[in-house]
């Protein structure tokens, strides 16, 4: 139990009380979004490997920022026809826009104490536009697969399609989209590191 209590100790310890640097982990970097289809139904979509630059504050959380890119090209909808239709001009045009972005500008305290409400510039379809992020701390510790630094995150957001230019067959098929993303970051500085060791391991 003691054993316990010092590790314990010893791990807080280690973590930062100043803003760090994270790199967003693209393997649990993904997204989900609906739509209303017609009154019927609410059918789903995800894209993932999501990759970006995450400065977390933990000693105060307000002084954070993130900045995302998200690829068009893993937008899937377990669908293959309407993946192929998402991607045409009539929706996304994934051709002329392949990515979307999101650069927080404000990041402020939620109701609890592990919660954030982050604002950004979301640029999407080619137009940008301001959205807010109500977003919980999941974790913050010691990956004990990595022995790394790492930081979990949940958001939830809604986007009007039509703000975006994607407001095809509004309104019987839903303007409002409801939208929720998850994703790990990792220390970058103790990544890189890891991964310089691993380097002269293995020449």
């Amino acid at each position: 139990m003691i054993r316990h209590i010092v590790a314990t100790l010893l791990v807080l310890m280690a973590l930062p009380i100043y803003a760090t640097t994270f790199t967003l982990d693209p393997d649990h970097t993904q997204g989900i979004f609906r739509w209303n289809h017609l009154g019927f139904s609410s059918p789903a979509a995800q894209f993932s490997q999501g990759e970006g630059t995450l400065e977390f504050d933990q000693a105060d959380p307000t002084k954070s920022s993130v900045t995302v890119t998200i690829p068009l090209s893993s937008l899937h909808t377990g669908v293959p026809a309407l993946d192929d239709n998402f991607k045409t001009k009539k929706f996304f045009d994934t051709a002329t826009f392949p990515i979307v972005t999101f650069k927080s500008t404000k990041v402020e305290k939620g109701a609890a104490t592990n919660q954030l409400k982050v604002t950004g510039d979301l640029n999407l379809h080619g137009v940008t536009k301001p959205v807010t992020l109500d977003v919980t701390i999941v974790k913050v510790g010691i990956n004990p697969r990595t022995g790394l630094l790492a930081v979990g995150f949940d958001a939830t957001t809604t986007l009007q399609r039509s703000d975006f230019g994607l407001g095809a067959f509004v309104p019987l098929v839903g303007d409002e989209i409801p939208m929720r993303i998850v994703t790990e970051a990792v220390d970058a500085k103790a990544q890189a590191e890891a991964a310089a060791k691993d380097a002269v391991k293995n020449k």
